[in-house]
């Protein structure tokens, strides 16, 4: 079961903070009635409690006027005073002092700007506000903090804003055809002035008015031209360089058969003959 409740109240915290913008550290605001349950049931440190409900740190919240009521209930309720004056004060901008009802409404407001949690043990407070206004509402059933599911109001309201989002208002639609208009116009005209220069029939192109390609566009392989290296002329030989290439070829060819001749044979003498030293006459 404890599991089971853990999950439901991240679901809820999680509804808050991806339709509504609720951010860490949350910020929870207390009435008498929740700080007086915290004391008397001595959930303390009530900041932890709250931050294990919620999961993500948190700063408590209080008014002045929640504080004026506090003293007006006398010593039964001493403690929960002391223990609401430590908490942060929140800002109410009425110069009277109301009660804290109303107080803690008209610091929520409809929209609930600020994004606060509130913390109270009054049902039909709790009741009012989910068809009033975008407010996550915790609560303490004796030493359990819990957190109250969203009604059909905030879920509507939550759809209504992102309906809102994806859909243009009638100023962006007005500036989408001003646009599209210039656009399609500004091609028009550089188009014609194209086809004026080059003197070229309209071609009918594959984009359309945004400038955006419909289908793809394949080059098409046209006929190459010869090389322009084959096609290049010969060159004229000097009657100069072609005599003195004759000469150096003759020269060398003189040199060969002149180096054949100067060359000797040389004889092998056999040694069968020989028996003895030979005799000189």
């Amino acid at each position: 079961m404890r599991v089971k409740r853990q999950k439901k109240n991240r679901r809820t915290v999680r509804f808050f903070t991806v339709c509504y913008g609720f951010r860490q550290p949350y910020k929870v605001l207390c009435d008498g009635t929740f700080v007086h349950h915290l004391v008397t049931n001595e959930i303390t440190p009530a900041d932890t409690a709250v931050s294990e409900l919620l999961g993500g740190p948190v700063k408590l919240f209080t008014t002045r006027c929640v504080i004026a009521e506090l003293e007006k209930l006398g010593k039964d309720f001493a403690e929960s005073l002391e223990a609401a004056q430590t908490l942060n004060t929140a800002t109410c901008e009425h110069e009277e002092a109301k009660t804290a009802d109303e107080c803690l409404s008209e610091v929520i407001g409809v929209q609930n700007t600020e994004h606060f949690f509130l913390g109270t043990q009054d049902a039909e407070f709790r009741r009012k506000l989910q068809q009033e206004s975008i407010v996550p509402l915790v609560f303490g059933l004796r030493n359990i903090l819990l957190i109250d599911q969203p009604s059909d109001f905030q879920r509507q309201s939550a759809k209504d804003s992102e309906n809102k989002r994806l859909t243009m208002t009638d100023t962006e639609k007005k500036l989408l055809v001003k646009r599209t208009a210039k656009i399609i116009a500004s091609n028009r005209k550089e188009a014609t002035i194209a086809n004026e220069e080059w003197g070229m029939p309209r071609v009918v192109s594959t984009k359309n008015g945004l400038g955006v390609k419909d289908r793809p566009q394949f080059k098409r392989n046209r006929a190459k031209g010869p090389n322009p290296l084959s096609c290049m002329k010969k060159k004229k030989e000097n009657p100069q360089s072609k005599s003195k290439a004759d000469s150096n070829s003759n020269a060398q060819k003189e040199k060969k058969e002149g180096g054949s001749d100067t060359q000797k044979r040389s004889r092998k003498r056999s040694k069968k003959g020989k028996s003895g030293p030979e005799r000189t006459e």
